[in-house]
This record gives C-alpha cells, sequence and structure tokens, in this order.
C-alpha cells in the first residue's frame, strides 16, 4: 500500500508540477501570503481531488465565451499540451494562495505582461484583448464557481452560505490585481452575474474541439485512463445544467450519482498519498512564528 500511495504522489506532482516548481512555499518565515491560513481560500483551494474536478469544470465553462475560446485558441499551446494549460493554471492558484505576498505578486504581475501581449479577432469579426476587464472577469468568476462547486459536491457539502460567500469576497482581490472590474463577491452575486451572462455564451464547433482534446489527454496506461474518465465526468457535473446541456453533456441522475460516489470513495486515498502540497509547505512557514494553521 505504501508503494501504492507513492505512485499515486508521484503521478500528481507530475500532473501539477510541483516536482519541479521553483516557487519556495516555506520562506519568508511567518509570512502569510495573500490570505493566511484562517482563509476560506486556503480551505477550498487545498484539497487536491476537488480542485482536479472544479478545474475540468472551469475550462468547459469558460470555452463557452467565444472571446475566452478564441484567446486559447489563437495564443494556447491546448492542442500539443493540455495538461500542460491546466498544469501553469494550477500553479498560478498555488502561488496566489500559498505562496509569500511577493512570489504571488511577482506571478500576478507576470499573468498580467502576457495578457499585455495577447489580442486578436474572433471568427464574427469581434477584437479581444486577455487584459479586457471584462473578459478577465468572466474568466475569473468561471474558476472560482468551479472550484466552489466541486468543494461542496466533494468535499464539504456542509460548508455555510457564510464561508462561501467569503470565498467569493476572497478570492476576488486576484482578479482584481490581475485587471478585472465589478468581481461579484457573493454567492447570490455570482448566481446574477452567470444569468446575465448566458445570452453572450455559445458552444461552437471551436468549443466542442477543446473538449474532444481534453477528454484524449491524460495518462494512456488503463488505470490512469480511468482515473481521467472519473475527474472529467466529476467536472462535467458541477457545471450549471444550463452549461452541461449547452455543451451537449446531458448526463442522468443515475450517472451523476454514480460519480459522486466513486470520487468520494477515491478522495481519501489520494488525500492520504499526497505529500508535500503548496498549503502544508505554507503552513509551516506561518507557522514558524507561533501562528496557528487552521485545518
Amino acid at each position: 500500500m505504501n508503494l501504492f500511495r507513492k505512485a499515486i504522489d508521484r503521478r500528481i506532482a507530475d500532473l501539477t508540477g510541483r516536482r519541479h516548481s521553483p516557487v519556495d512555499y516555506t520562506t519568508p518565515l511567518g509570512d502569510p501570503g495573500l490570505f493566511g491560513p484562517d482563509s476560506a481560500v486556503w480551505r477550498v483551494h487545498g484539497d487536491f481531488t476537488a480542485m482536479m474536478c472544479g478545474g475540468i469544470g472551469a475550462l468547459l465553462l469558460q470555452m463557452l465565451h467565444p472571446l475566452a475560446l478564441a484567446g486559447v485558441w489563437d495564443h494556447s499551446t491546448f492542442r500539443d499540451d493540455m495538461l500542460g494549460r491546466l498544469r501553469r493554471t494550477s500553479q498560478f492558484i498555488a502561488i496566489t494562495t500559498y505562496a509569500s505576498r511577493q512570489q504571488a505578486e511577482s506571478a500576478i504581475a507576470r499573468v498580467r505582461a502576457i495578457h499585455q501581449q495577447v489580442t486578436g479577432t474572433a471568427p464574427d469579426g469581434t477584437p479581444y484583448r486577455a487584459d479586457d476587464p471584462d473578459l478577465l472577469t468572466w474568466v475569473h468568476v468561471a474558476e472560482m464557481r468551479s472550484f466552489l462547486a466541486s468543494y461542496l459536491r466533494y468535499r464539504s457539502p456542509n460548508c455555510a452560505l457564510s464561508e462561501q460567500n467569503r470565498y467569493y469576497a476572497e478570492s476576488a482581490r486576484v482578479a482584481v490585481a490581475l485587471g478585472a472590474r465589478q468581481v461579484p463577491t457573493s454567492v447570490s452575486e455570482v448566481a446574477d452575474y452567470l444569468e446575465q451572462m448566458r445570452p453572450q455564451l455559445e458552444c461552437s464547433e471551436r468549443t466542442r474541439e477543446v473538449a474532444r482534446i481534453l477528454f484524449r489527454s491524460g495518462p494512456q496506461d488503463m488505470a490512469g485512463r480511468r482515473a481521467a474518465r472519473l475527474f472529467m465526468n466529476a467536472g462535467i457535473d458541477i457545471l450549471p445544467d444550463w452549461a452541461t446541456q449547452q455543451l451537449g453533456f446531458a448526463r442522468s441522475h443515475m450517472q451523476q450519482a454514480v460519480t459522486k460516489r466513486s470520487v468520494q470513495a477515491v478522495a481519501p486515498i489520494i488525500r492520504s498519498s499526497v505529500s508535500g502540497t503548496a498549503r502544508e509547505l505554507a503552513e509551516k512557514r506561518v507557522q514558524a512564528t507561533g501562528q496557528p494553521a487552521s485545518l
């Protein structure tokens, strides 16, 4: 069993890029970063299983926006390296959540600089910029809504509404630092925002192609393929019903129930296998001055 858990840890380290991350989460001692260990952001982003499912759902939801899709289509290496794209997103989330304030702010500055270079024209002739404040808001909300939905479904279904609101309010600080505007900061505001955005969303052939590449990516061994398929289905199941229908991924209640039970069965094994995570290292950094970290 020990070898089995080590194998899981190695695979997850490769998937998230943890093994080769240049970021030192252990210094400077006592630095709580942008949020600190008592934040809702630390708790929601601390579970790999929920974040993996949420990341898949976030990408699918984001790609329904034609300008977000155009930016990825024209400037991303997703066709050849979908896992690399997911890995870079995972690393940015980890750094802005758990690294020191200086490292988090540097990561945000790097992304802002990259966004300034990403411009183009969508197929319908609409110009786009990755640093468009409204587009940044969409990308942020699609991510945070998906991470929280996955956390509620697969990790903490009884999370209080006040904590959910706190998560949105805290995480909005990163979006604003990236250049987003009018970022919703509560469950009700996020629901209203998504409803307002629906007329702008569409599932094009490009959207379906991104989904096909996403579903084809991942490990090639049988066990890896089964795990990837489980996470893919779990990511679909946390989407809003209207998004699932728009993407053509409607699943029965029975299929959703089986997926949920399967994720809940494997999640404890994953949690007990993963070591040296960004959160664990960050907790040691903060605790070095005697400041307690929440579990």
